[in-house]
């Protein structure tokens, strides 16, 4: 498969949906990015990477990090995360409090903001500095020990975060927080921070197409059946209410964030990130979806 010539040709094949979507502007720091950045990287399980456009540009990869929480939890409390948080997907948008009230405080699942408020709370009940614990996973991942929090959108986020202290308090009155709030959001807003390039991001998410193992490291990340459990939970619940036609149209399990990333893999052969900032009305790059449905399309491989 020539990856190289096909990523070559998706910044002219996507071009036409420049201009029809919007950047995330209830974050004041994501407004703030030029339109019409487009990046994206394909690495194979082989660690082969082909890239195009701004590759290598850092951007705010949102609810992307909650793969990355995710996993950090299962490391630590294995199936019992399950107690508190469900695998169904929502079908409702990410920050919904009416299903929340609905269902007793049990996020619907992890890639929610709900369910990854839940993770952050695992995350701070087993580690020291849970934030130093996330910042070093990413970094040992990408092998990129100079990714940081951006702290100008980790302020953007926690000024006007105001649904998800909603979501935490009424997850705490629910008693599916240990932790306090304050605490549990300062973690949820630094992680949606975190600022990462394609390049780094296909990287860290490569094991998930390789039974949980790092090409680059060679190392377990995830157990096999770990890796393939996060994958159909990408697969049903990665965009949000909008996984359905996602699946439709480009088949790979996936996980989108409203800084205009999205991170998908087919598993045995490759991990792939695009960024383009402009979003659709369910908070999903509207060139990121496109460049993925041109991929899948080309190349006929998708988990279907």
């Amino acid at each position: 498969m020539d990856f190289n010539q096909i990523l070559k040709e998706i910044p002219q094949n996507v071009r036409p949906v420049f201009g029809k979507g919007r950047n995330a502007d209830y974050i004041p720091a994501l407004a703030a990015v030029p339109t019409d950045k487009f990046g994206m990287v394909l690495r194979t399980v082989g660690d082969e990477c082909f890239q195009t456009g701004d590759a290598n540009e850092r951007f705010s990869i949102q609810s992307i990090s909650k793969l990355f929480t995710l996993s950090l939890a299962i490391g630590f409390v294995g199936e019992e995360l399950w107690r508190r948080v469900g695998r169904e997907p929502s079908g409702n948008p990410f920050n919904s409090l009416v299903q929340l009230e609905y269902e007793h405080g049990v996020p619907r699942n992890p890639l929610i903001n709900a369910g990854a408020l839940v993770v952050c709370d695992v995350l701070l009940s087993y580690t020291e500095d849970a934030k130093q614990a996330v910042l070093d996973y990413v970094r040992v991942l990408s092998g990129a020990f100079d990714i940081a929090y951006d702290e100008a959108v980790a302020r953007s986020e926690a000024r006007t975060g105001f649904i998800n202290l909603a979501l935490a308090n009424f997850l705490k009155g629910h008693g599916n927080l240990e932790n306090d709030v304050d605490a549990v959001l300062d973690l949820y807003f630094h992680q949606c921070a975190l600022a990462m390039s394609c390049s780094e991001l296909s990287r860290a998410a490569v094991h998930l197409a390789n039974g949980g193992v790092s090409p680059s490291l060679g190392e377990t990340i995830l157990t096999r059946a770990q890796t393939k459990r996060i994958n159909a939970v990408m697969l049903t619940c990665g965009l949000y209410d909008a996984v359905g036609e996602f699946a439709y149209r480009v088949g790979l399990p996936a996980k989108s964030g409203v800084g205009g990333g999205i991170v998908a893999v087919l598993p045995g052969e490759y991990a792939v990130a695009v960024w383009s900032p402009e979003l659709d009305a369910s908070g999903n790059s509207m060139a990121g979806g496109a460049a993925l449905e041109y991929l899948t399309t080309v190349t006929g491989r998708s988990i279907f």
